[in-house]
């Protein structure tokens, strides 16, 4: 069972959820807006030492505490790290009061019927049962979808949900993510759909089964506040999605009850070549202005 103090924070604490889950195709990306360039590593153990040097700095950061992040999404690798001389998941809920949580998906399927289902995830149960061993609260897995197709959409969600109950049987919270990509032209008919079918899926839950989901900010302000309302969803938190961190914190503010899980938006304006004082106040900032947003709702 997830622990009771995790569950209360994560369930009506005030903040947000950070997304430091980068996995190794987005990694390079992460780095190089960080300012530091692909010539500057070689390799893959480098860039992985890199992304977990400038994850330790924002964790450690005084501002990056659970006062205002109820938790934080890492990638299996800075699961596997240390961080204060302790393991990641660890050190961020007994030195920070982060709650840590684990991205287990295997990157995406190509297109099909409008949708990106997640890949297969061989030996899922083997990371799970680690996850829940060294610590880990919940999970986080992403779908996406291109299109307001019904059939797809109700397969990606379907897909979430199935492997989301496998999730919950290691005593885990997943965190369901079918992102609706932001440039679509029928983004809003394929919301509508989106939350309807999480809906039906929610409804057919157990007692006990509880979950978290991660969702694009709507084109109707609270088109998810029934999802916000249901029983066994423990949170609604949204991503990003490429627009700005200004954009972001203005639609998030319109969304009642749901809070950021933001993580290119996270680090915009970050660099490895800031002193801690600018690095520190820049990051503080950004958790302030996200933080505001979360609670505006």
């Amino acid at each position: 069972m997830p622990d009771q103090k995790q569950t209360d924070q994560i369930r009506s604490g005030k903040g947000f959820i950070a997304a430091l889950d980068q996995s190794g195709g987005s990694t390079p990306k992460a780095l190089a807006l960080y300012g530091i360039s692909e010539d500057a590593y070689s390799g893959d153990a480098q860039m992985y030492d890199l992304i977990h040097d400038m994850r330790t700095r924002i964790v450690n950061a005084p501002a990056f505490t659970g006062e205002r992040i109820l938790g934080a999404i890492l990638f299996e690798n800075t699961m596997d790290r240390e961080m204060g001389g302790k393991p990641t998941a660890h050190y961020l809920w007994q030195d920070r009061g982060v709650v840590p949580f684990l991205k287990v998906d295997k990157g995406l399927m190509d297109e099909a019927d409008g949708v990106r289902l997640m890949k297969p995830m061989p030996g899922l149960d083997e990371l799970l049962a680690r996850a829940a061993k060294g610590g880990i609260f919940g999970t986080k897995m992403r779908s996406v979808i291109d299109a307001a197709s019904a059939t797809g959409i109700r397969a990606n969600v379907a897909q979430q949900f199935e492997i989301g109950k496998q999730i919950i049987a290691h005593g885990l919270v997943p965190i369901i993510e079918p992102e609706v990509t932001i440039s679509i032209t029928d983004k809003g008919a394929a919301e509508t759909i989106l939350r309807d079918e999480i809906l039906a899926q929610l409804d057919a839950l157990p007692d006990g089964g509880d979950v978290m989901l991660k969702l694009t900010l709507p084109e109707v302000a609270n088109l998810y506040k029934p999802l916000v309302d249901h029983p066994r969803v423990l949170r609604v938190v949204a991503l990003s999605g490429g627009y700005s961190r200004q954009e972001a914190n203005a639609r998030l503010a319109s969304n009642s009850g749901v809070i950021a899980s933001f993580s290119r938006a996270l680090t915009e304006g970050l660099s490895a070549q800031q002193s801690d004082t600018e690095f520190n106040d820049t990051l503080n900032a950004t958790i302030q202005s996200i933080y505001d947003a979360s609670v505006a709702g």
